[in-house]
C-alpha cells in the first residue's frame, strides 16, 4: 500500500523553529522523516508527497527516499496557499487504488497503521482514525472534533459541540476521496474536513479507534514542546526495573538528548558505556577505597548510558534485532570483568580465598538473571506492569555494586548479589513451571 503525505503549507504557527514546517527537528529526525520512518515500521514503503511551499528544499533534502530505505515521488501543488483539500485532490491521478493519507506534522504510533492495513474497504468508503481517550498533550481547542455513531462518521468539525471523538489526521482512503472533494470545492470549501463531511453524509465515511496508541499534530510551539514530552514518555518501558524509572531513566534522556543532536550511533553508545564500565572495573582490581569510590561512579554511569543506545534508537527510528543482541553481549561482557575487578580488589588487600566462590556465585546469579528475564518479560509482559516495582534486573545490581562500592563493603555486597540473583533466576523457573504445568 502507498502512503499519500500532505507537506504544501507554509505553516506559519512554526515560523520562529524553521522556514519549512516538514523539516523542523524533533529529536534526531525532522519532521517528515518521522512521518516516513513511522509509515515504514508498518510496511509501508512507497509515499507520495505533495510539496508547495519550499518545496524544492523539501525534495532535495528527501531526493528519492533512498537514504530512508524508501521510495519518494513528488506531487507539486501551485495552490498550495489554498486548503489542504486541495492538495489531496492534486493526487487524483496518481493514486488509484486503495492509500494511506497522512499529515507531515503529525506523530503517531507505527501501530496505527499497521491495524489500519487489515481493515476492509469498499471502493466508494473511507476510514478516518479516531482518538476517543483524547489523551493530556491533545490541545482540545484546536482539534478537529468527529461525531460517530455505531462505525460511521456523522459529522465533523473544529466547532463541533457535540462529538465523541478527535480527528487524527491518518487516513485510509480509496478514489471516492476525490470525488468528494472535487464537490466540496466546487461549493467553496477547500478543506478536507469538506470533503469527509460529504463522504459521511452518504454513510460512505467509516471510523478506525485507534485505542490507547498515541497520536499528535505538532502545529505550534506549545504542542512541539508536547510532542517532545510524549516521546519522552513512550521510552519508559514496562520492564524498567526500580531504579531504572526513579533514577537511571530521568538522566538517560536527558543524555540522550543531547546525543540526538551529534551524529553518533546507538552502537556507538553501547561500546562507550561498555568502556566506562571496564575503567570502572580497573578501578576496583586495585582495592583501595578511593579506588572503589571511583569504580562505583563509573559503574553507576555506565548503567545510565546504557539506557541511552535504546533512547536514541527508539528516538531516531533505527531500532534493530542486531542492535539489541549487540548490546546484550556487551552487557554480559562488562557485568563479568565488573565482578571480577571487584573480586580481585578484595582478595589482593585481604587474602581471602572465599571471596573467588562468592564472587562466582554472584557471576553466575548475574548472568542467569539476565538470560531468564528475556524469556520472563514476554511472557509476563502484561502483569509486569504490576510487579516491576519488585523487579530484579541490571539496573538493580550494578546500583547495589555502586553502593557496596561507596559504602567500602564489596565482600557484603557480592554476597547479596549472589543470593538476590540466584534467588530471583529460582523463582522465575518456578513461575515458569506452574505457568507452562
Amino acid at each position: 500500500m502507498k502512503a499519500l503525505i500532505l507537506a504544501a503549507g507554509q505553516g506559519i504557527r512554526q515560523k520562529d523553529n524553521g522556514d519549512s514546517k516538514p523539516l523542523i527537528p524533533l529529536l534526531g529526525l525532522n519532521f517528515i522523516e518521522r512521518v516516513i520512518l513511522t509509515a515504514k515500521k508498518s510496511g509501508i514503503k512507497d509515499f507520495q508527497i505533495v510539496i508547495g511551499y519550499k518545496g524544492k528544499r523539501i525534495q532535495k533534502y528527501l531526493g528519492n527516499g533512498k537514504k530512508l530505505g524508501v521510495n519518494v515521488d513528488y506531487i507539486y501543488n501551485d495552490e498550495w496557499i489554498k486548503g489542504n483539500g486541495i492538495s489531496v485532490l492534486k493526487a487524483k491521478n496518481y493514486l488509484q487504488e486503495p492509500f494511506i493519507l497522512l499529515m507531515a506534522d503529525h506523530l503517531f504510533d507505527y501501530k496505527i497503521l499497521f491495524a489500519l492495513q487489515k481493515q476492509t474497504i469498499e471502493d466508494d468508503e473511507c476510514i478516518l482514525c479516531v482518538d476517543k481517550n483524547h489523551h493530556k498533550y491533545l490541545d482540545m481547542y484546536d482539534a478537529t472534533k468527529v461525531l460517530i455513531e455505531g462505525s460511521q462518521i456523522k459529522d465533523i468539525d473544529k466547532q463541533l459541540y457535540d462529538y465523541n471523538g478527535i480527528d487524527t489526521g491518518i487516513f485510509l482512503c480509496t478514489s471516492a476521496i476525490f470525488d468528494a472533494l472535487e464537490k466540496s470545492i466546487d461549493s467553496g470549501n477547500e478543506s478536507l474536513a469538506a470533503g469527509i463531511k460529504i463522504l459521511a453524509n452518504r454513510h460512505k465515511m467509516k471510523a478506525f479507534d485507534i485505542s490507547d496508541k498515541y497520536w499528535l499534530d505538532v502545529d505550534d510551539d506549545s504542542s512541539l514542546k508536547n510532542a517532545k514530552s510524549l516521546l519522552f514518555e513512550k521510552l519508559k518501558k514496562n520492564t524498567d526495573g526500580p531504579i531504572s524509572r526513579i533514577l537511571n531513566r530521568p538522566i538517560s534522556i536527558k543524555i540522550s538528548e543531547l546525543l540526538l543532536k551529534t551524529n553518533i550511533t546507538p552502537n556507538q553508545i553501547s561500546l562507550i558505556s561498555f568502556i566506562i564500565g571496564l575503567f570502572g572495573a580497573l578501578f576496583f582490581y586495585f582495592g583501595d577505597y578511593v579506588f572503589l569510590v571511583i569504580g562505583g561512579i563509573l559503574v553507576h554511569l555506565s548503567s545510565m548510558i546504557d539506557g541511552c543506545d535504546g533512547e536514541v534508537a527508539r528516538l531516531k527510528l533505527i531500532e534493530s534485532k542486531y542492535g539489541g543482541w549487540f548490546d546484550a553481549v556487551m552487557d554480559r561482557y562488562a557485568d563479568a570483568i565488573i565482578i571480577f575487578g571487584m573480586v580481585h580488589g578484595h582478595w589482593i588487600l585481604h587474602n581471602d580465598i572465599t571471596i573467588w566462590t562468592i564472587g562466582f556465585m554472584a557471576l553466575m546469579g548475574s548472568f542467569l538473571n539476565s538470560y531468564t528475564a528475556d524469556k520472563y518479560d514476554v511472557i509476563f509482559k502484561k502483569r509486569i506492569n504490576e510487579i516491576n516495582g519488585l523487579r530484579m534486573g541490571r539496573d538493580v545490581r550494578l546500583f547495589l555494586i555502586f553502593i557496596g562500592a561507596l559504602s567500602n563493603q564489596i565482600l557484603i555486597t557480592l554476597v547479596i548479589l549472589a543470593i538476590i540473583s540466584n534467588f530471583e533466576s529460582i523463582r522465575r523457573l518456578v513461575v515458569l513451571r506452574f505457568r507452562y504445568a
